[in-house]
């Protein structure tokens, strides 16, 4: 199956390498054979998204923000929303997540990244007051969720390298749309969210990709893989 990772790929950064390795871990855990593709966040600007993404049978947002186009991020974020293909985004993935559906779904056109306008009027993700950069959390999931199902669990212990996330200020816009959040710390802190009606889409704080290992393949990130799997199956079916 092909992957294609949303990012402009940096040799020396710690969750780039971690990235790829986690597809790989995860890959191996499935018997599966896994094509990994980065994509330029300049490359898919425009109507370029489609053409560039539609060839993969799942999509990663990387971590590393601010990308080298907001637009382009955007851009192919929203391509997996609507295309429905299965979608993963952690760290700076999960803030653009929920920066693309401010903007496109819940109507808060200038929904900004504090990080890129610091004076936005709707700064829907701000710099946090202690940053997680370099932390280990708990991150508590509720029952009724993707997530649960594919850790099996109610409850992770996750590592974070951001220092922005969610204005609680814009929290309760999210209850108007499909975006639930599924995911929170000890303080009730949003760290994961995930779309209904979707094959799979989840978007986290934190970045799953920096515990996984050969023996131990992040849970997140082997169900995306397999949701990514079901989606090259049923491709090939439909062109036979």
């Amino acid at each position: 199956m092909d992957i294609g990772v949303i990012g402009d790929f940096d040799a020396a950064s710690v969750t780039h390498a971690a990235t790829n390795a986690a597809l790989a871990h995860a890959a191996a855990s499935l018997h599966a054979t896994v094509r990994v593709s980065w994509v330029a966040t300049p490359s898919l600007e425009g109507d370029a998204a489609g053409h560039r993404l539609d060839a993969f049978d799942g999509i990663v947002c990387a971590p590393g923000s601010p990308y080298a186009s907001l637009q382009g991020a955007l851009a192919g974020i929203a391509r997996a929303r609507v295309m429905r293909r299965p979608f993963i985004g952690t760290c700076g993935g999960f803030q653009h997540v929920l920066l693309e559906y401010a903007r496109n779904v819940l109507g808060i056109g200038d929904a900004a990244h504090q990080e890129l306008t610091p004076a936005a009027a709707a700064p829907l993700i701000h710099r946090l007051q202690c940053s997680l950069a370099g932390q280990t959390r708990r991150v508590i999931l509720h029952p009724d969720s993707l997530a649960a199902r594919v850790y099996k669990s109610l409850d992770t212990l996750e590592q974070f390298r951001c220092q922005f996330g969610l204005n609680p200020q814009y929290r309760n816009a999210l209850a108007h749309g499909a975006l639930r959040v599924t995911g929170v710390d000890e303080a009730g802190d949003v760290r994961l969210v995930e779309l209904d009606d979707h094959p799979f889409f989840i978007a986290t704080l934190f970045v799953p990709q920096l515990s996984s290992s050969p023996a131990a393949p992040h849970p997140l990130v082997v169900g995306f893989v397999h949701a990514a799997r079901r989606a090259a199956r049923h491709s090939e079916r439909t062109r036979q």
